[in-house]
């Protein structure tokens, strides 16, 4: 093999030794109690930096124009954007008692009918 090929090898069993240490991490931090903001936000992180991993260097996108990060950076947005509409939907009712549609909400200082 010439010596670009094998420092290729050398590179994909040094970023999939770091996927596997990430692993091993990530089922550490699992044993840890943390508050479920902390753990949702520690999670994240491990995520994200096994995802970039990957996708830059297995699906071979370290190599790319600048033009994919805006493509990549725009689809993110859209996806935070679309995770945070509900939220933004129920922010303005917060602490109102809701119920579904034809269901019996519950009595507050007054009799049942």
């Amino acid at each position: 093999m010439s010596e670009d090929v094998q420092g290729h090898i050398k590179l994909y069993y040094k970023i999939g030794g770091a996927l596997l240490f990430l692993t091993v991490v990530t089922v550490g931090v699992s044993y840890i109690d943390f508050a479920v903001p902390m753990a949702i936000v520690v999670a994240l992180i491990v995520a994200t930096v096994k995802g970039s991993l990957v996708a830059s260097y297995f699906m071979h996108l370290i190599g790319e124009q600048k033009g994919i990060y805006a493509a990549l950076a725009l689809t993110a947005f859209f996806f935070v954007v679309l995770i945070f509409i509900p939220l933004l939907g129920h922010s303005n009712t917060f602490g109102e008692r809701k119920s579904f549609p034809n269901s019996h909400p519950p009595v507050v200082g007054g009799e049942a009918h």
